[in-house]
């Protein structure tokens, strides 16, 4: 799972940019190459690190969050999210687990997009893929 949490990182990284794009906020610059079919802009891209609490106040340990969402085009334009919370200490008799969403979204129109996501978690025994329609409002 390590494994994949890095090569995720170094490819949000890695983009080399074959024409300059405008700045945005964040350290990861959009990029496009001359013939305007291939290129990658980010959206959001955050490091968040949590301390829990419940409600009766008691410590519920830590949690590292990492939320990459990414607009890419090869030929046509899709979105690439990535969502991972790591915890420790959060879930009784765990002492970490994990969350993780890989999805691939294709908008149709301004308001519908096809969306297939991969889940990976300690929660669940095996991984789960959702396929589905997202509407924008």
């Amino acid at each position: 799972m390590r494994k994949l949490v890095l090569l995720v990182c170094m490819l949000a990284l890695s983009g080399i940019a074959t024409q300059p794009a405008q700045a945005q906020a964040g350290l990861i610059p959009s990029w496009e190459d001359d013939s305007n079919r291939f290129g990658f802009y980010p959206i959001s891209n955050e490091l968040s690190f949590f301390r829990n609490f419940d409600d009766a106040g008691d410590n519920r340990g830590h949690t590292v969050q990492l939320v990459l969402i990414n607009s890419f085009k090869v030929f046509t334009t899709f979105t690439f999210e990535f969502t991972a919370d790591y915890n420790y200490d959060l879930t009784p008799g765990l002492d970490n687990d994990h969350y993780v969403e890989l999805s691939l979204v294709k908008p149709i129109t301004p308001l519908v997009s096809v969306n297939y996501q991969r889940v990976i978690s300690t929660f669940e025994a095996e991984g789960i893929n959702q396929v589905g329609v997202r509407l924008v409002f």
